[in-house]
């Protein structure tokens, strides 16, 4: 059996990983564009992180350097501290609903109503989460951060 070296193995790891968060940050935006999830600034939060990680994506896929792999961990923290606000907001916005809808409702049951809700939906913005450990694993041991430029372009 011819089995790849373990360099190349993690070349093409990294690949992978990087496809699947652009394909994840486009299709997250696609979505939250359609839903028309940009009504309040805080609406526009996600919006802006996934335009943001776009970007830096982008520019790491050009120039795989370590300013670009840092930009990526900040922005993958920015994703991650960005999703657990955003559960919280859809938790209390759709807390606020049940609410309304039957103000007796309380304690446990109060609780799953919100988890069951359609909209908003509480654990939505965990998918930023998700992209974020996503991102950080990438980076994790990046070539670019021990400043070997040449071998930081192979992982591209």
């Amino acid at each position: 059996m011819n089995e790849a070296p373990v360099g190349q193995t993690l070349v093409t790891i990294r690949r992978l990983l990087l496809v699947v968060m652009f394909l994840g940050i486009v299709g997250i935006e696609t979505e939250l564009l359609l839903i028309g999830h940009y009504e309040g600034v805080t609406q526009r939060i996600p919006l802006g992180l996934l335009l943001l990680a776009f970007t830096v994506l982008c520019w790491h896929s050009a120039k795989p350097r370590r300013a670009s792999v840092r930009a990526l961990q900040m922005t993958m923290v920015l994703f991650i501290v960005g999703g657990a606000i955003g559960i919280l907001f859809h938790y209390l916005g759709a807390k606020e609903f049940q609410l309304e809808v039957n103000p007796s409702i309380s304690g446990v049951a109060l609780f799953w109503k919100v988890m069951r809700a359609k909209a908003p939906p509480a654990l939505a913005p965990a998918t930023l989460i998700g992209l974020g450990v996503l991102g950080l694993t990438y980076a994790f041991r990046h070539p670019a951060l021990g400043g070997d430029v040449e071998e930081s372009r192979k992982t591209i």
